[in-house]
């Protein structure tokens, strides 16, 4: 059975997700902890649908300037940002979605973004 496969969108955050305790010096235990979680059940699921499916982190279709992507929480203000390789966000195409791109977390707090791990 083909599990869904994971790209980054850069060398820093391959990085990161290739190096936990990296990510836990960068930006502390709890944050880590809650980003491997998503993450591993991000690499179990067999497409993104089937991980949409699951609720975990209340992933969500993003807009503006984060337009098809998806935005998975990781704490109050902070996200997990997913770009799913499809022809578009319908729920047909995405249980076809094989492969994502993480693109990295965001700290949003109302107008302010800022990636946290670029």
């Amino acid at each position: 059975m083909k599990l869904l496969q994971i790209k980054f969108d850069n060398s820093d955050v391959e990085k990161y997700f290739n190096d936990f305790s990296l990510m836990q010096k960068t930006i502390g235990r709890d944050l880590t902890k809650t980003i491997k979680r998503r993450y591993d059940a991000l690499k179990s699921a067999n497409n993104f649908s089937i991980f949409l499916d699951t609720g975990l982190g209340k992933p969500h279709p993003l807009y503006e300037n984060l337009k098809g992507m998806y935005g998975v929480s990781i704490s109050a203000n902070r996200r997990l940002i997913i770009q799913p390789i499809s022809d578009n966000l319908s729920p047909e195409a995405l249980k076809k979605c094989d492969t994502i791109i993480i693109k990295g977390v965001e700290d949003y707090h109302g107008t302010k973004n800022e990636w946290i791990i670029p």
